[in-house]
């Protein structure tokens, strides 16, 4: 099922053809290899306007909406439950075989589900891009019920997303504020942020052996720089780019820069990533442990 929708979720307009197929929606343009683009807890396809609009002539662009406001009694409200649900989405969309891999790309909790699938599937997965990355430490719109009805409260939280305030356009502070006011989605929100949280992944990141691109704002006041720098230390084979005047959101407060490094970064990734020699089950059972 096809149909022309226009996505407000940021100080873009996206507006492209988002496809609905089985359990499944998304943005999907462009040929070539393979980019997939998760987003984070409060984000929706339209955070990945720029990278859509710089990459779609030379890359197969895919954005799936993330399972994260609407129940699905098929994904549990979990890291791993989102993590499973990108997974079946990659066989849906035939993504990965023995000859032909892909580019992860998440922000916040996406990166952090981009986490756990590059461990649990490392033969699928080219290379990694993290922005603002949870998975180690995180703060936010914290692990209880937001203020529903003050409006003030969700502006000045949605701003602390960004270097600059005025990112928070109305658009976006809308729009949060519709999810918080739906309770079951504010529930299932709280669920993850709590998930996301407990599920901490320093002990299991030195089994990352995927080629890792960090992309920091260094205004970032959700995951701070020194995040960053943790993650640089404890991923082997990784590299760190910071963006000034940048908040938590850098592909959307500072798009140039950040495809730049993007496109920078992809140029140079070999055509095969190392796999790792451990098991899939062990890599499963030390996410768990």
């Amino acid at each position: 099922m096809l149909g022309k929708v226009q996505v407000n979720m940021s100080s873009y307009t996206l507006q492209h053809e988002r496809t609905a197929q089985h359990d499944f929606e998304f943005i999907e343009a462009g040929q070539g290899p393979t980019l997939l683009l998760l987003h984070g807890l409060f984000g929706a396809l339209s955070n990945w306007q720029g990278v859509l609009d710089e990459f779609k002539d030379s890359h197969h662009v895919l954005i799936p909406l993330l399972p994260i406001y609407l129940s699905n009694e098929k994904v549990e409200p979990s890291v791993e439950g989102i993590a499973g649900f990108v997974h079946a989405f990659v066989q849906h969309k035939q993504l990965a075989n023995d000859d032909v891999k892909f580019t992860l790309l998440g922000n916040s909790l996406g990166g952090h589900v981009a986490l756990i699938y590059s461990l649990l599937h490392p033969q699928h997965v080219q290379s990694l891009i993290l922005t603002g990355s949870s998975g180690l430490f995180e703060t936010g719109m914290g692990t209880g019920f937001p203020r529903r009805g003050d409006y003030k409260y969700i502006k000045d939280r949605v701003a602390f997303t960004f270097y600059d305030p005025a990112t928070a356009t109305q658009a976006l502070v809308d729009e949060v504020r519709d999810l918080i006011n739906n309770r079951s989605a504010a529930i299932r929100i709280v669920k993850l942020a709590r998930a996301a949280q407990r599920m901490n992944m320093a002990a299991q990141l030195r089994h990352l052996h995927t080629r890792t691109c960090l992309i920091w704002g260094l205004n970032d006041n959700i995951t701070p720089p020194y995040v960053a720098h943790e993650f640089k230390r404890l991923i082997p084979n990784s590299e760190l780019h910071f963006i000034d005047k940048c908040g938590h959101a850098a592909m959307m407060e500072r798009p140039a820069e950040f495809n730049q490094i993007v496109r920078g970064f992809l140029e140079v990734t070999p055509t095969f990533s190392p796999i790792p020699t451990a098991p899939a089950t062990q890599t499963t059972h030390s996410l768990r442990s």
